[in-house]
């Protein structure tokens, strides 16, 4: 696969206020259609796969006509179960679950929110990711209605890898 930048994503690069963080900024210009995947994980890292197919899924990426066979090559190892949950499992990934907490609290236009907001996008280890959404999740109900943020934990638990999502199944209660 060599992905290539849509006018969206040359838009965002331009623009500086597209809702990318800086490693998905930086893939977004590696992605000249010159490199393949395993280039750009060499360069970005192990989660370059899975940032491409976010970034392609948001329409800032396409793929050559001849890419598409090598995606679910790259992402067979994370599936455990029968073909039928592949497409399940290929979502899952902890970039995503940060991008979807990210919208969330920009979308409360409040203090608390933004300060969350501002953590959880500094966060650069993992443990500060989980950390980040683990505080996010614990205020959204004094931001918004316990139905709204039940449902963001949901969605949240849809997207975090099962490595991760046990320390979240209770996270509100």
């Amino acid at each position: 696969m060599q992905p290539r930048k849509t006018d969206l994503a040359r838009t965002a690069l331009q623009a500086h206020r597209a809702p990318l963080d800086m490693r998905q900024r930086r893939l977004l210009i590696l992605c000249d259609g010159q490199r393949d995947l395993p280039q750009l994980t060499a360069l970005v890292g192990a989660e370059a796969a899975a940032m491409v197919i976010q970034l392609i899924q948001a329409g800032y990426l396409v793929s050559t006509p001849a890419a598409a066979a090598p995606v679910p090559a790259s992402t067979n190892a994370a599936p455990r179960g029968t073909g039928a949950a592949a497409p399940v499992e290929r979502r899952r990934s902890l970039v995503a679950a940060r991008i979807y907490l990210l919208g969330v609290l920009e979308l409360q236009r409040h203090p608390r929110a933004a300060a969350l907001f501002h953590a959880l996008q500094q966060a650069r280890s993992d443990e500060g990711v989980i950390e980040g959404l683990h505080g996010a999740l614990q205020a959204l109900p004094a931001l918004t209605s316990p139905g709204y943020a039940e449902r963001v934990r949901q969605r949240l638990l849809e997207v975090l890898p099962a490595a991760h999502a046990g320390g979240f199944e209770h996270s509100l209660a």
